[in-house]
């Protein structure tokens, strides 16, 4: 049984409208830092997030896992219930996801080395998701990885774990498709931010040493859903 969780409310001066969350990104997304800071891949405390809906009580629940980056051992854990805070827009998510985000990683005792987004961060059409839009707020390293490749295109990476292949929006670079499991479906990494994208994909080889997700976001997602059942 888990703690139960906080419920909390979107600060007052969250957007509500596609207009007001289209000028908080182009305001933010400047200050994306695509390289430096963090620990290094295997070291630290590195915390996963991700957030489960209840549609038909119009709640989002967001867990924050924190990890020991040697041993994946987890060492703490939050979670938070709230209002869904925003329509579903596409590209537009995280103005879904951070209110409640933001309140699992303020229960944390510790402050986390590095945080890993079940999502994007600059492989977005406006270079600025979820785990750049987390980064910039928080200040914290941050890296997104990805089920999907959204709308970008790739080629397919070789069959071993290891193998990696641009993520590419016309002729740039915004991620990489990571192969984390011998001939298993890559995963998609992107920097968030105070990140270099070749430490993103070191860290993701790290965390998914079992499995194709990194264990972070693995725990997140079963937790945060744990706390939906659980409200």
């Amino acid at each position: 049984m888990i703690e139960q969780p906080a419920v909390i409310r979107p600060p007052e001066d969250w957007p509500t409208t596609e207009a007001a969350a289209l000028a908080v990104q182009d305001r933010l997304r400047g200050l994306v830092v695509r390289d430096g800071g963090g620990p290094a891949p295997g070291t630290g405390t590195v915390v996963g997030v991700d957030v489960a809906y209840d549609d038909d009580r119009d709640l989002v629940a967001a867990a924050a896992v924190a990890l020991d980056g040697g041993s994946l051992r987890v060492v703490e854990t939050a979670t938070v219930v709230g209002r869904v805070s925003f329509p579903y827009v596409p590209g537009l998510l995280a103005f879904r996801e951070i209110p409640t985000v933001l309140g699992a990683l303020e229960r944390l005792r510790r402050t986390p080395d590095l945080v890993v987004c079940d999502g994007y961060g600059v492989a977005h059409p406006r270079r600025f998701g979820l785990a750049s839009h987390l980064g910039v707020l928080t200040g914290l390293p941050t890296i997104g990885v990805a089920k999907n490749p959204f709308t970008f295109r790739f080629t397919a990476p070789g069959p071993r774990r290891g193998d990696a292949a641009p993520l590419l929006d016309g002729d740039e670079e915004v991620g990489r498709a990571l192969r984390t499991r011998d001939g298993v479906k890559p995963v998609f990494v992107s920097v968030g931010h105070r990140v270099g994208l070749p430490e993103a994909c070191a860290h993701t080889l790290s965390l998914a040493r079992d499995y194709r997700l990194p264990e972070t976001t693995r725990r997140a997602d079963a937790l945060c859903r744990q706390a939906l059942r659980e409200i």
